[in-house]
């Protein structure tokens, strides 16, 4: 599979993440423009790519993961602002024809990020 995949994995609770909304930014000359919007399944992963193979092109991204909404929903005792309401991923894409997968290990408080297979 090629494109662009992410999941999520909920550390406090010690399961996927479901219902987490995702945002994915291009960043051109400095500026985000917003490619598109999804949410993560049952499994807290996205059910199709967020970018196709035959979408993906060479560049900088940013996923911006709506993480604070979802403690708020499981009553995780977060603080209001949470701590961390929203975490943004930048990275770079310079191989289109390659599958990047971004997966996200989450709690309240901190969070892990790296390119999976």
């Amino acid at each position: 599979m090629n494109g662009l995949t992410t999941h999520i994995l909920d550390l406090t609770h010690g399961c996927p993440a479901p219902g987490v909304r995702i945002e994915l930014f291009q960043i051109n000359s400095g500026q985000l423009e917003k490619i598109t919007e999804t949410r993560t399944n049952e499994d807290g992963r996205v059910a199709e790519p967020i970018l196709s193979s035959a979408n993906i092109e060479t560049g900088e991204y940013e996923l911006l993961f709506h993480i604070g909404t979802y403690f708020e929903e499981k009553e995780a005792g977060t603080t209001e602002p949470p701590f961390l309401g929203k975490v943004a991923v930048r990275f770079g894409i310079a191989e289109p024809q390659e599958h990047y997968h971004v997966p996200l290990l989450i709690s309240p408080w901190g969070y892990q990020v790296y390119r999976g297979s």
